[in-house]
C-alpha cells in the first residue's frame, strides 16, 4: 500500500502550536479541511510540550514566537528527549538567524508565514515523511550553515572505534543526502521507494549513534562525500 492509500485510510495527525488564537485556530481549521486530524493545539511552549507528549502527531507545526518557553526551546525538548516528533515551523520570521536556530534544534522544515494553504498543506505531508521542506530561497542557507557545521569535530560516537560500516547503498544515500536532495528525489534518483530511503537513513542514524538530519549531514560532508560523483 503506497503512502498516499494510507493517509486516505488514517488521517495524519497534527498539532498547531501559535500564540494568537485567531491564527492558531485558522491553521488548524484550515489543516482539518485538507483531511488533516487536529489532535491537539497550544498557546505556549511548556502547555505545547505537555499536550505534544499526550497527543503524539505526526507532525507539530510550530511557531518561533511563544510565550515562556520559545519554539526553539520547545523543539529541542521534544525533539531531543528521543521521541520521533517531526517538526514544521511555521513563522512570521524569515530572519536567517531563526531559521538556523530552528534548524539546530531539530525542525524538520520552515515556512514563513506568507505561505499559501495549499504550500503549507503539501509541507506537512513531506515533514510526515521526513523530507526537509523550507520557504524557497532557505534550503541553500541551510546546507551552507550544514558545511559550515562541518568544519566542527563531529560528534564523539560517530568516531568511536567500531562503529559498524554502512553498506554501499546506505553511503550512497547518505552522499545524497548531504548533498540536499530531499528523500523524495533521492528515491527518483536510484529508482528505490521513498520508503526505502528513510529506512536507509534511520539505519545510518542508528550505525553512527547520531540523532537527526543535522548531525548526519554534517557527518557526511565532514568526510567529503557531497564532493564525490
Amino acid at each position: 500500500m503506497s503512502e498516499q492509500e494510507q493517509r486516505g485510510r488514517q488521517p495524519l495527525k497534527v498539532m498547531v502550536v501559535d500564540d494568537h488564537p485567531m491564527w492558531r485556530d485558522a491553521v488548524a481549521r484550515d489543516l482539518g479541511e485538507a483531511g488533516f486530524e487536529v489532535v491537539a493545539t497550544a498557546g505556549d511552549g511548556e502547555q505545547a510540550v505537555r499536550r505534544a507528549r499526550a497527543a503524539r502527531p505526526d507532525v507539530l507545526v510550530l511557531d518561533l514566537n511563544l510565550p515562556g518557553m520559545p519554539g526553539a526551546e520547545v523543539c529541542r525538548t521534544l525533539v531531543g528527549a528521543g521521541d520521533e516528533f517531526r517538526v514544521l515551523v511555521l513563522s512570521a520570521s524569515g530572519e536567517h538567524a531563526d531559521v538556523l536556530e530552528a534548524v539546530k534544534s531539530g525542525a524538520t522544515g520552515y515556512l514563513v508565514k506568507s505561505a499559501s494553504t495549499e504550500e503549507l498543506v503539501d509541507a506537512v505531508h513531506r515533514t510526515a515523511e521526513g523530507d526537509p521542506v523550507f520557504t524557497p530561497g532557505l534550503a541553500g542557507l541551510v546546507l551552507g550553515e550544514y558545511r559550515r557545521l562541518a568544519t566542527e569535530p563531529v560528534p564523539a560516537a560517530a568516531e568511536a572505534p567500531g562503529v559498524p560500516q554502512l553498506t554501499d547503498r546506505e553511503t550512497e544515500v547518505l552522499r545524497l543526502v548531504a548533498k540536499g536532495l530531499s528523500y523524495r528525489q533521492i528515491a527518483e534518483r536510484l529508482v528505490i521507494s521513498h520508503r526505502t530511503v528513510q529506512n536507509h537513513v534511520q539505519n545510518t542514524l542508528g550505525k553512527l549513534q547520531l540523532h537527526n538530519r543535522v548531525e548526519l549531514v554534517r557527518y557526511a560532508i565532514e568526510r567529503g562525500l557531497d564532493d564525490l560523483d
